[in-house]
Order: C-alpha cells, then structure tokens, then sequence
C-alpha cells in the first residue's frame, strides 16, 4: 500500500526532525541557472519540521535547498553527469580542486582554451567544471546539441577566486559528507521515497509552446512530456 500525503510528508508534532539544528548556513558553491538560493531558508524551513527520514533533491543544479537544509540523510541526483561529478569530488577533495583552480589563469585566451578541453580526470573534469562556471557569462550552465559547453567569457571580473577566498568549497566539502550521489533521471529516484522522506523538485523550467528562444536547449534536457510525467 502507498504512503499517504500526510505520511510522505510526516506531519506530526509528535516527532522530531532529522535536521540539524546546530549546523551554520552554507552558500551554495555553484552558480546556477533557476537556482533558488534567494527562496532556500523559507523552503527549508517548510520542510524540517516534516522530514522524518531521507531527503531527496532529484534536480541538483546548485543544490541551495540542499546546503539550507542540511539534513542528516539525504540522496542527491541529476541527469547531468558532470555535475554530479563535481559534487562527488568536492565532497571527496576540495583540497585539491582549490589547489588546481589556483594555478589556472583567467583571461580571455585562457577561458577559450579551457573550454575546449575535456579531460578524462574526473578530477580534473571537476576542476574545468568550476573554472567555467565562475569564469563564464553571467555563471550559466549551457551545452549544445552536441553537448559541448558554448557559453562565453564573462570578463576579467568573474574568477573563481571567492570558492576559496570564501572558504565556499571547505563548507560544501563538510555539508555534503555522508551524502549519497545518483546520476539518474528523476523518476527512479523519487521511487525511491517511503514514509517519512521529502522529495524536495525543482525541475528545468519548459514551456508547452513553441516561440520560446530557448526550446531546443529545454527539450533536449527537460521536455514539456518530462514536466507531466513529474506531475
């Protein structure tokens, strides 16, 4: 028998949640398209007080709720397998992102150069991952149909400088230790979900017309089908 609303969502005075209190806010280390790090404590605080067991996050991008939350269980998940990795590295060697993005110059000629690169390194593959998000216009996340990251310089002001002048990557690295990782689409995972867990969706913004600019870039990713198979 499937659980009901109010046991999904674990409403009940009686029991206490698995969010910590103690834990200090952490800001989120990417930079996201539709990230919702200006509405992330209200929603966080919508949700401790019902999230009895796992917390489930199926459209990852910057993972703001995430980092407000900070729950003590949770499984994180995206399509989108390089981010993911980048996630995955941060918990595991911050360290070593920071020392490696240290060494790499920010100039036009330079962000060029980088985004033509692909290393096979999941470490070094998370490393380039940063650099472009911080060095890029306006921070976007982009690829074209052939999946290759198109979006321009964003200028000389944009570095990745403040992922470790701000210690954003150390307090990502503490927040996201214990948690589980999933490349996968949203479906398998929100199954996942039982009584007492929150899935906490987010999903790609898409629209149902076609005069949209940014349709091929919606439908390759998150398709207007996608949106009512979530719903």
């Amino acid at each position: 028998m499937h659980p009901s609303l109010s046991d999904l969502l674990g409403i009940s005075s009686s029991l206490s949640s698995t969010v910590s209190s103690q834990q200090a806010p952490v800001e989120p280390f990417l930079k996201w398209p539709g990230g919702k790090r200006w509405l992330a404590k209200k929603v966080a605080r919508f949700i401790a007080p019902r999230l009895q067991g796992r917390y489930f996050e199926p459209f990852l991008g910057g993972g703001a709720v995430f980092f407000a939350l900070q729950p003590e269980t949770a499984i994180l998940s995206d399509i989108n397998a390089d981010l993911i990795n980048v996630y995955v590295q941060v918990q595991q060697n911050y360290e070593l992102i920071q020392q490696r993005l240290q060494t790499l110059p920010v100039s036009h000629d330079d962000y060029y150069r980088i985004r033509k690169e692909e290393p096979e390194d999941r470490l070094e593959r998370a490393v380039r991952f940063l650099y472009l998000n911080r060095t890029a216009f306006g921070g976007m996340y982009r690829v074209n149909q052939e999946g290759k990251f198109n979006v321009p310089y964003g200028g000389g002001q944009r570095t990745p400088e403040i992922l470790w002048r701000d210690g954003l990557l150390k307090s990502a690295s503490a927040a996201l230790q214990g948690v589980s990782f999933e490349v996968s689409d949203f479906e398998s995972v929100i199954d996942q979900a039982g009584s007492g867990d929150v899935v906490y969706c987010d999903p790609t913004y898409t629209v149902v017309h076609e005069t949209n600019n940014f349709i091929r870039y919606n439908e390759s990713n998150f398709s207007w089908a996608d949106q009512q198979r979530l719903a």
